[in-house]
């Protein structure tokens, strides 16, 4: 308990999976959690989860993280309940179709994709930048995937989108250290959530169960450990740097 004490956190992609574990375990860990997602019902249900077990602490926003007056909203309203960002948590995403063949994708499949996971991302970065300027310190934790490290692992959007993100915060990382402001990125290898569920059956699961050294499929909880490490002055010599979470599939 309180390795996040006194911070302040944005989750986008909050309402289920990653997100909500993440929104969870911060604010057991002491951190108030501004939690955002575009499935409203569904966000209002987690942030009541943790305000009935923590406290006042969260607060939910609906938002499409590929806008960037929305994100300028989610900025504002951060500010004015908790007066300071200290951690953002670039976690919204969308999948798309895992085939190989490229042949297979529209434009209209690759902009979509691209416009969430690496639009996203690059908008969150840029409209809390400032306000951790002001306090020369913070934590960005950009999420992306085994898939930005290796062929195979998604379709070519999602791919592409995961290893713009990798990209991106090695980019952002070396521009913002004079400023202590840290980024990193985390890579989960497949994970048991709403997300991959809607994209692939249980046949396809048990496949990459089997591909797994560990052998099992993570859940949640398996990745927003780590998430939290990074965003805990715990890892306050970490900038720039991969973490792989994926049970060992990408060192065979």
């Amino acid at each position: 308990m309180g390795r996040l004490s006194d911070k302040v956190a944005i989750i986008t992609g909050g309402a289920s999976g990653m997100g909500a574990a993440e929104a969870y375990l911060f604010a057991k860990e002491g951190a108030k959690v501004v939690v955002t997602d575009l499935q409203e019902e569904l966000l209002q249900e987690t942030v009541k989860k943790i305000n009935d077990e923590f406290g006042e602490v969260a607060i939910g926003l609906k938002q499409n993280v590929a806008n960037e007056e929305e994100w300028n909203f989610v900025v504002e309203e951060t500010i004015k309940h908790f007066g300071k960002i200290d951690i953002l948590v670039n976690n919204a995403g969308i999948g798309g179709s895992p085939s190989p063949n490229i042949e297979d994708f529209s434009w209209d499949d690759w902009e979509s994709v691209i416009n969430v996971n690496a639009g996203g991302t690059f908008l969150g970065i840029k409209a809390v930048v400032p306000e951790m300027k002001k306090n020369q310190s913070g934590s960005i934790i950009n999420i992306s995937s085994i898939a930005a490290l290796m062929g195979g692992m998604g379709g070519v959007p999602y791919t592409a989108s995961k290893g713009a993100t990798r990209s991106m915060t090695k980019v952002v990382a070396l521009d913002l250290a004079k400023h202590g402001i840290r980024v990193n990125s985390v890579h989960p290898g497949v994970v048991d959530t709403p997300l991959v569920n809607k994209g692939i059956d249980e046949q396809t699961k048990e496949l990459y169960k089997a591909l797994i050294p560990l052998n099992f499929l993570a859940d949640s909880m398996d990745i927003a450990y780590p998430v939290l490490f990074l965003a805990s002055d715990e890892s306050r010599f970490m900038t720039g740097a991969e973490l792989v979470v994926d049970g060992g599939t990408t060192i065979q």
